[in-house]
């Protein structure tokens, strides 16, 4: 059984858009479970190994993607990044669709699919989200939520590298997202992973402020909300998720 402690994130606190990178941070804005009557090897049977790579991830974060992402926040004018954000959006809307359709929802499969065409077209590339203007509902899903109703077992949580928090049949779903992503098929190697590693720094600044209501153990922390996100995703079929419109009213994501 678990309990649920909620946190409440600041107004301040931004976008987080990937779905890849995305996956591991959306979390956060979410609720944190206090886990009861489980062993800590039920919950996490690598912690081992997964607490290695979540200090391997920090100390890059820490000397690499952070004062590149500080970087990038100071220089980055609001709208800016907006529209950057609205840009990656619209890769996870095309990805929704398709798992719409894979999961049998063809309602929400035929309303990404107008976001898409909509953002993609009076939305210049994506770059203003004209479907969220309109009142077409995002559909928020990934290729890992289609396993988990097709019934493939979720698996060990599983710390990624960069990626960060994640579990066996999430990170098989995140690596099957990047590959039908438009982003991936329309690019070569290089431009795609630019575009990547662009991703990953706009949702690293994201999370600039994010890091005051971050204490205690902080690999507890990432584990426990990631977890939490992913059964709120996967049982209810659907996420709110505001962090991807920095205009928001901020009540609360491979692609």
């Amino acid at each position: 059984m678990m309990r649920y402690a909620t946190i409440r994130f600041p107004h301040s606190f931004a976008s987080i858009a990937t779905r890849a990178a995305r996956v591991s941070l959306v979390a956060l804005a979410l609720m944190v479970p206090v886990v009861e009557a489980q062993t800590q090897e039920e919950i996490d049977p690598w912690e081992g190994y997964n607490r290695w790579m979540f200090d391997f991830n920090g100390d890059t974060d820490r000397w690499i993607i952070r004062p590149l992402a500080k970087g990038y926040d100071a220089i980055m004018p609001e709208f800016g990044r907006v529209g950057v954000n609205n840009f990656f959006s619209n890769f996870y809307d095309f990805n929704g669709a398709l798992n719409a359709l894979l999961q049998g929802r063809i309602e929400q499969a035929v309303s990404n699919s107008f976001r898409v065409v909509a953002n993609s077209t009076i939305g210049l590339f994506g770059l203003f989200d004209v479907a969220s203007m309109a009142d077409i509902p995002r559909y928020e899903t990934d290729f890992g939520h289609t396993l988990s109703i097709w019934g493939v077992p979720r698996g060990n949580f599983l710390v990624l590298p960069i990626i960060g928090p994640s579990t066996v049949r999430s990170s098989f779903g995140a690596s099957i997202d990047a590959y039908i992503s438009p982003s991936r098929q329309m690019m070569n190697d290089e431009a795609y992973w630019g575009l990547r590693a662009f991703n990953v720094l706009d949702i690293r600044a994201s999370l600039l402020d994010a890091e005051e209501i971050m204490t205690g153990d902080r690999y507890v922390f990432f584990r426990d909300a990631y977890l939490q996100s992913r059964a709120a995703l996967e049982a209810g079929g659907q996420v709110k998720d505001n962090f991807s419109e920095f205009d928001s009213d901020w009540d609360e994501e491979e692609f």
